[in-house]
């Protein structure tokens, strides 16, 4: 992981306000996806998961257009705000 971290953008919100930003891990744990550490990128970032499985059926609802597709990604976006909030709060507070 050290390998990667020259070459990750800098989160500006925690630069400048000095606390973690509600996609703070999100870089960390793709990185740590595609190294096979499947357990530590859901510890580092807990939606990260949900935030893949998005972007796919995203892709394909584009490409193949699902008679309910748009009901899927809205659903799968609303699980994806809950786990990020819920992972925000349990961090800080």
């Amino acid at each position: 992981m050290s390998s990667l971290e020259p070459y990750m953008l800098p989160c500006l919100w925690k630069k400048t306000f000095g606390m973690d930003c509600l996609g703070c891990g999100m870089q960390r744990a793709l990185a740590l996806v595609f190294q096979g550490e499947f357990s530590a990128a859901f510890k580092m970032y807990p939606a990260i998961y949900t935030l893949l499985l998005l972007g796919l059926f995203l892709l394909a609802h584009i490409k193949y257009q699902f008679k309910y597709g748009h009901r899927i990604v809205f659903a799968l976006f609303i699980l994806n705000i809950t786990i990020t909030l819920i992972n925000y709060y349990l961090k800080h507070f």
